[in-house]
């Protein structure tokens, strides 16, 4: 088949390598967001322009001209891995079977840009990726092939994305490119009774309230790490939170329990929390052992405020 492999970054840019790699498929062009001033050239352009591959890079697909441009590709596939710029419909059914979107998440659940986050966040046990037929709705296409993996109980957005989701999302583009290829794809209509819409995840939905219940405090900090990071307020000042651990015991919450070489460990409801890995304002990341020495935490002391 000819494809057209839109991305961006190093998802975009690892799609397209595979594909490449398997060489059953031709890829005919390759579009990515326009270049940014003072920013790097985007790693999917960088390995195109060295494979010798057309590269477009239309800011949007509105006038007549971008439409026609890709149209002349006379693709039979689009492969769309990582995309932020809005493709109509008119761009996106060009090719002869249309598009084919990746999203990191099960859907129906969790539509929407920060689809890793959520389900830590959320306390969910399982999560996974789509490839799903794109329409003008946010996520909400009949879904071509559904991969499921364990969220497990320390799990980091790390752990879920680069280590779980992100090397066998890569390796499904050539499975995608096959169900194509072998003619009558499945359409898998979604269940939007079970459609869950969840806006980006941002510094404001990463405050650490510790009068919750520990494991939602504990979801939430890892939910967040490394973006956009949990954070808290010691004696006015902010501090992030990363690397963290659950532990035992009972206590007023919000209270600091214990300081030793292993962490800080502040009190919840029905558990604690020991932070690991924090990130005082106007410094980097570091032991949180270091941090308390720095600022002379005391047991007793209280986050949050």
């Amino acid at each position: 088949m000819r494809i057209i492999v839109m991305g961006q970054q190093a998802f975009g840019k690892d799609a397209l390598a595979r594909i490449l790699e398997a060489g059953v498929d031709e890829v005919v062009a390759v579009y990515c967001e326009p270049d940014r001033d003072g920013k790097p050239v985007d790693p999917i352009k960088e390995f195109a322009l060295e494979k010798g591959l057309p590269v477009r890079q239309p800011a949007h697909f509105k006038d007549q001209a971008s439409i026609d441009e890709l149209a002349a590709f006379d693709a039979d596939l689009m492969v769309m891995a990582f995309v932020n710029v809005f493709v109509p419909e008119a761009a996106r059914d060009t090719p002869k079977h249309g598009s084919i979107c990746f999203h990191p998440s099960l859907l129906p659940k969790y539509r929407g840009p920060s689809a890793v986050n959520w389900p830590i966040i959320m306390g969910d046990t399982m999560s996974g990726f789509s490839w799903f037929y794109p329409t003008d709705g946010l996520d909400e296409g009949d879904v071509l092939l559904n991969w499921e993996c364990e969220i497990g109980p320390d799990d980091t957005v790390i752990d879920l994305y680069f280590k779980k989701i992100y090397p066998a999302a890569v390796n499904s583009v050539i499975e995608v490119c096959d169900l194509f290829r072998a003619g009558n794809p499945p359409h898998i209509e979604q269940d939007e009774a079970q459609a869950t819409y969840e806006r980006r995840c941002t510094k404001k939905h990463a405050k650490v309230d510790w009068n919750k219940p520990v494991k939602q405090v504990y979801d939430l900090i890892r939910g967040t790490n490394p973006a956009p990071g949990a954070w808290t307020t010691v004696k006015g000042e902010e501090l992030g939170v990363f690397d963290a651990a659950r532990v035992a015991g009972d206590g007023i919450s919000s209270r600091v329990m214990d300081i030793s070489d292993d962490g800080v460990t502040v009190q919840c409801i029905g558990g604690r929390i020991m932070l690991k890995r924090v990130k005082p304002a106007g410094g980097g990341k570091q032991p949180a052992a270091d941090w308390a020495k720095a600022a002379g935490l005391t047991v007793g002391d209280t986050l949050g405020e």
